[in-house]
């Protein structure tokens, strides 16, 4: 599966997502992309899922034309420390049959 990792999350989460393809925003180019333009170049480049600590996207977006599913993780902050809690549902989820959508993944 290839997976997005939003400019909100650390680097090095990536690593922790294996053996998915995993990049970040900033590896695509995509860093200051607002998020209908992110979304569409994610279309475009074969990505399959955007995980991201943004949960504004949805508001701001009509994610229900997306053709990716978008994994928001409710977090108390972005550190990565707080990140590495969710990377068994995260490995869980995309080992998974994803749907297109959204989902928020509650902090463990």
């Amino acid at each position: 599966m290839k997976v997005l990792l939003d400019e909100n999350l650390p680097r090095k989460l990536k690593f922790r997502l294996a053996p998915h393809e995993v990049f970040t925003v900033r590896e695509m180019g995509w860093n200051g992309q607002k998020n209908g333009r992110l979304l569409k170049s994610m279309e475009e480049a074969g990505f399959q899922t955007l995980i991201t600590a943004d949960k504004n996207l949805s508001f701001q977006q009509n994610l229900s034309r997306a053709s990716v599913a978008v994994l928001v993780l409710n977090v108390l902050d972005t550190s990565y420390e707080e990140m590495v809690l969710f990377v068994p549902r995260l490995r869980e989820m995309l080992a998974g049959e994803l749907k297109t959508g959204v989902f928020v993944i509650d902090r463990p």
